[in-house]
């Protein structure tokens, strides 16, 4: 569809199709999503429709009677989902939702109180479906269970047997109410005859959508599309009032008139892409990350699905080795062609916070189908290590070689937005992840395969020209902290083959990572004590992987002081030697 942008002269809209780099980016989000809607429409709800989570229903018989509270929760925190009609925008006036909503409104309860005005609402709703509904039979019904007055209602209902859990979980996402016919296997709300009932005339003059470019009725306010740590009414397009922000007299949405039709299409796509059970997203801290395809192809739905293996899903019972690989293939095929894709074919990241009443947009890219598996295969040959047990792709794993105690939640809060840009866009990773990788290396004295890639990874893109780090054992490289690594790696499991201990790591590896000059003759010496414990045959061999590390060095010695970038050098070269030992173990074993 055509992209379009409205300008204002002499007080009259004027409307005219632009390119991509002349739309601002706020409407590529939505015009993203209302295309995602588009493609999606089969198996998304139909304009005015809405899937809903109902926790509670009374069950009514046919002449109004109650019979009992049926309870539609699934676990603790999610209820089953029914397609009913959109619920309303509200504000600070009471407004009744199509034959569903919470207690307040159903049945006039609430922990606040004051619950008789949101109570007389709904009945006159309920009222005013029931005129309309031709003699409905459920209709009728419920209209019949409506002629007790409050306090007569309430009495009732309290003396159901699932009354306590009601009350106790009032204020849950969940706790919205419905009505079910006894014998039915619907809710009365999702009944296709009801459904397009009291059909709202909108009179109002039809303006050019901002996100379609089609002429339409403009929305007032848009819907509110919760994200984890939001307010249940968060919108992520908002219009402040009487804030001097109107102009033209305009008001509310006005000021960038949406359609309907388009209002309705992103906040559907939005709250689809946002639900809990969803495969388009992942999250970290307080942030969710969305991302999609534009198109529903074979390469579309791959990559989305490996998007989510790679950053959002955690199984503790899955092999990850097996997973990661499997993502492996998905991109290298999209890139070789294996997978066809079209030159349009984009892929879509978008990162959300909650802020205040509004939900912030941190994070935003459109990036071409191919382009990105590029990347994503980039990123893959970028960190990859041999040696350990899990592969260390993935954001949460990164995050959480570089937080205390392991918790990718405890992250700074940029860091996470940092790693997806370098990662979805081909850029140097951050340097607060290499400086933080270090620093949790230096106080614990540990150097696993997560943290030797993040340094290898770091390094390697931002000295692009220069000699990589390779995934293993690099004889030939003669940095000076990677060798100085290597030999301390040779010191270290001198140490631990005689002595089955490893004091030289914990005493002397961050000064010797950081000012190797003033430490290595102390631990050469003590190694060749340490020595003195070991057979003949592993004497010979250390004493040679000493002096073959050693000739490498420059001939003034070792050096008086290393930088950053190679004290991370020393770190990877220390890691590669020990896998080096660990393997030939493993060839001596066979």
């Amino acid at each position: 569809s055509p992209c379009h942008v409205l300008s204002r002269t002499d007080g009259e809209w004027r409307h005219y199709c632009s390119t991509k780099r002349q739309r601002g980016g706020f409407e590529m989000i939505l015009q993203a999503l209302y295309e995602y809607y588009n493609r999606s429409k089969d198996h998304l709800p139909a304009f005015g429709r809405e899937l809903k989570e109902i926790g509670f229903l009374l069950v009514i018989d046919k002449e109004g009677n109650f019979v009992r509270f049926e309870d539609c929760r699934i676990d603790k925190k999610h209820a089953k989902k029914f397609l009913v009609k959109k619920s309303v925008g509200r504000s600070s006036a009471p407004v009744a939702n199509y034959l569903y909503d919470n207690s307040a409104y159903v049945f006039g309860y609430s922990d606040k109180g004051d619950a008789d005005k949101y109570f007389k609402v709904f009945k006159d709703k309920v009222s005013e479906v029931c005129k309309a509904s031709s003699g409905n039979q459920d209709m009728m019904a419920l209209c019949q269970f409506y002629q007790s007055d409050l306090d007569s209602l309430l009495s009732t209902l309290k003396k159901d047997p699932l009354w306590p859990e009601i009350e106790k979980n009032l204020n849950k996402k969940y706790s919205v109410f419905s009505f079910r016919i006894k014998g039915d296997d619907k809710i009365i709300a999702e009944k296709e005859e009801l459904l397009d009932l009291l059909t709202e005339n909108n009179d109002r003059e039809e303006q050019i959508c901002l996100v379609s470019g089609a002429r339409g009725h403009a929305v007032e306010t848009t819907t509110a599309t919760m994200i984890p740590g939001s307010q249940a009414t968060a919108k992520l397009v908002a219009f402040q009032v009487k804030s001097g922000y109107d102009s033209y007299g305009k008001e509310k949405g006005a000021n960038a008139p949406i359609s309907e039709k388009a209002e309705f299409a992103y906040t559907t796509a939005l709250n689809h892409l946002l639900a809990s059970d969803s495969r388009n997203k992942f999250l970290v801290g307080n942030r969710t990350f969305l991302f999609w395809a534009s198109k529903d192809d074979e390469a579309g739905r791959q990559a989305e699905e490996s998007i989510f293996s790679m950053l959002g899903f955690s199984d503790p019972e899955d092999n990850p080795d097996r997973r990661i690989e499997q993502v492996r293939k998905v991109f290298k095929s999209i890139y070789s062609g294996i997978l066809k894709t079209a030159l349009d074919d984009k892929f879509y990241i978008l990162g959300l916070a909650p802020n205040s009443a509004r939900i912030a947009v941190t994070y935003w890219a459109e990036i071409p189908l191919k382009d990105f598996a590029e990347r994503i295969n980039r990123h893959f040959e970028d960190m990859e290590m041999k040696g350990g047990t899990k592969p260390y792709f993935g954001l949460h794993s990164m995050l959480s070689a570089v937080t205390l105690g392991g918790k990718s939640s405890e992250a700074t809060p940029n860091l996470p937005e940092a790693i997806v840009k370098s990662i979805f866009q081909g850029l140097p990773y951050p340097y607060t992840l290499f400086a933080g990788c270090m620093r949790r290396i230096r106080a614990e004295q540990n150097i696993y395969t997560g943290r030797a890639a993040i340094i290898k990874a770091y390094l390697n893109r931002l000295n692009d020209n220069e000699q990589k780090i390779q995934p293993m054992l690099d004889k030939e490289n003669k940095n000076q902290g990677y060798l100085c690594g290597r030999l301390f790696a040779v010191l270290d499991k001198i140490q631990e083959d005689a002595n089955n201990q490893h004091s030289i790591r914990e005493r002397y590896m961050n000064s010797a990572s950081a000012t190797p000059a003033t430490v290595f003759a102390t631990i050469l010496n003590l190694s060749s004590h340490h020595s003195e414990n070991l057979n003949e045959g592993r004497k010979i061999y250390f004493e040679k992987l000493k002096q073959e590390i050693i000739d490498k060095l420059p001939a003034e010695g070792f050096p008086a002081h290393l930088d950053l970038q190679d004290q991370g050098r020393f770190f990877v070269g220390y890691y590669h030697q020990r896998q080096e030992f660990f393997k030939k173990n493993e060839n001596n074993n066979n």
